[in-house]
């Protein structure tokens, strides 16, 4: 028979994934079935979860109703291909340093990029409007980009940090007893055996800057043909009415980038988040 402990663990996961399945899987699932509907019918009452006049005509309008419709889901690729990048340039040095080196302040540093991880993107909207505007940024693919390197540098050092600290230093001791330098040993020994930590960071700092998007570009930016697809789905909302299941479809297929991703990087992601359940 299961002790109390055992029975308040499942109450507890059978709880989360409830919560997981009403919020997060059943809006989505809401969301595709919008799709597949005709406007007039979407508001019917009483409510109907299921209908028998599907149609995939909504996918295809969509395009003609939003004609920059495909730039905008470039856009957001491209600017969260570009902020993930860049952020790993910096993310990767610094998260080493901060598992293996000893310097002045590197607590007191470190507890800077948790602080710093508190605070949200529209705390600081104003401060960073004027510091763009005087670096001659504004409506500039830049404005985004930047902003966002800025916000995830410190969620990828914390979590890579971790991560390298995982792997045993005496991989290290061995290539400097053979007179390997510094940078010979990050590049040739750690980063190949940290790639299923490095994918789970690129991922995460991914989702992040595709997230952040709608917030900065709405602020940062007013070209039209710049924006990403958050800020791009507002041209479903008309003067007097709003194509509701054009705007559901179109959202559905600007997350199918992030949901390829997940596919085809899955057993990294696996490997990464469990590395850190294995002993040295």
């Amino acid at each position: 028979m299961m002790d109390r402990y055992t029975k308040l663990q499942l109450v507890g996961i059978y709880a989360a994934l409830a919560v997981f399945l009403t919020f997060m899987l059943l809006p989505f699932f809401e969301m595709f079935m919008a799709s597949l509907r005709p406007l007039e019918h979407l508001f019917r009452s009483p409510y109907q979860f299921w209908s028998d006049d599907f149609s995939l005509r909504a996918y295809s309008d969509m395009w003609v109703t939003v004609p920059l419709l495909g730039r905008y889901i470039f856009n957001s690729i491209f600017i969260a291909s570009a902020v993930t990048a860049i952020t790993m340039v910096f993310v990767v040095p610094a998260a080493y340093a901060y598992a293996r080196l000893e310097f002045p302040f590197k607590n007191i540093s470190l507890g800077i990029f948790l602080g710093v991880n508190m605070f949200t993107g529209a705390v600081l909207l104003i401060p960073l409007y004027r510091v763009l505007r005087t670096m001659g940024l504004l409506n500039t693919y830049w404005a985004m980009i930047i902003p966002g390197v800025a916000f995830l540098i410190p969620t990828g050092i914390w979590l890579l940090r971790s991560y390298l600290e995982k792997i045993p230093r005496e991989l290290e001791e061995a290539a400097f007893v053979d007179g390997a330098s510094r940078l010979y040993t990050l590049r040739r020994v750690v980063l190949p055996l940290a790639v299923p930590g490095l994918i789970v960071v690129g991922v995460a700092v991914f989702i992040g800057a595709y997230a952040q998007q709608f917030l900065f570009a709405i602020t940062f930016n007013q070209t039209r043909e710049l924006q990403p697809l958050p800020a791009g789905l507002y041209e479903f909302i008309g003067y007097q009415t709003v194509t509701w299941n054009e705007m559901m479809a179109a959202a559905l297929v600007g997350v199918l980038p992030v949901m390829v991703i997940f596919l085809f990087l899955q057993k990294y992601l696996v490997a990464g988040l469990t590395a850190g359940a294995v002993k040295e």
